[in-house]
């Protein structure tokens, strides 16, 4: 049973609640709950779309820096790719994943939320990656995931100068999506979440590859994952039914089944 991770399944949403009070500071345990979660909703077929949510005060304020310290250079190179695989594990999720944030998301909590597809924010949030300021880097995929987000100029700034970033500033740089009051930050999540709860699942995971994939490589390359992806489609149910559904109904009526 975890401790502080809980994975809640209603109406084919799972949530993803990360419960450390009072900051949700991330220490390994954490770190590997979170993992486990997102490996149990990419399994779970009754999940088809999954938040990512630190509760009404704070998402997470980053990593537990008392159990870092601890570490030698040696013991950090040991897990440091554990580090990263498991605060990006969201990102390995195979269906539409949505971080709702609020409060403080910083340092390995922002990580977290980097690797959703979308982040959903209160008005109230203070985002940023300061771990230079204790004298390192980001170094749960920050680095790579901010400037593949917001371009390498201005997640420079941010890893450079470690300051946070708010509400307004966030979504006009692109590092978020949407701000709401801090109390509707999970209603908004979830509201965006329904909308694949019928949808075809296998193709939303095929298009969520072909995305993520391509932005890996070139764009030769890339143009070939989306083939390959598009056509292996034509053996799914989904795709029968939609075409089917289009021919005899017009778009946006068919009722798929997931496979």
């Amino acid at each position: 049973m975890a401790e502080f991770v809980t994975l809640e399944v209603s109406d084919g949403i799972g949530t993803i609640r990360l419960d450390r009070p009072p900051m949700n500071a991330l220490n390994r345990q954490l770190q590997e709950e979170i993992r486990a979660a997102a490996r149990a909703a990419s399994v779970d077929s009754s999940v088809k779309a999954v938040i990512v949510y630190g509760g009404e005060k704070v998402f997470a304020a980053g990593a537990d820096i008392k159990e870092m310290a601890e570490l030698s250079a040696a013991q950090m190179a040991a897990i440091a790719g554990e580090l990263q695989s498991a605060l990006g594990s969201l990102a390995e999720i195979p269906k539409p994943v949505v971080a709702a944030v609020t409060g403080y998301a910083l340092g390995g909590g922002l990580e977290v939320a980097l690797g959703a597809d979308r982040r959903i924010v209160g008005d109230n949030v203070k985002l940023g990656v300061p771990e230079v300021l204790l004298g390192v880097i980001p170094g749960g995929g920050g680095t790579q995931r901010l400037a593949r987000l917001i371009g390498p100029s201005r997640a420079k700034d941010m890893v450079f100068t470690g300051r946070f970033v708010g509400a307004d500033e966030a979504l006009r740089i692109g590092l978020v999506d949407e701000v709401v009051a801090p109390d509707e930050v999970y209603n908004a999540a979830r509201a965006w979440a329904s909308q694949f709860t019928t949808g075809a699942s296998r193709a939303l995971a095929a298009a969520k590859a072909s995305i993520d994939s391509g932005l890996d490589t070139d764009l030769h390359t890339g143009l070939r994952i989306e083939a390959q992806q598009f056509a292996a489609l034509f053996a799914t149910s989904d795709r029968t039914i939609g075409m089917e559904s289009f021919i005899a109904n017009g778009p946006g009526k068919a009722e798929f089944t997931g496979e």
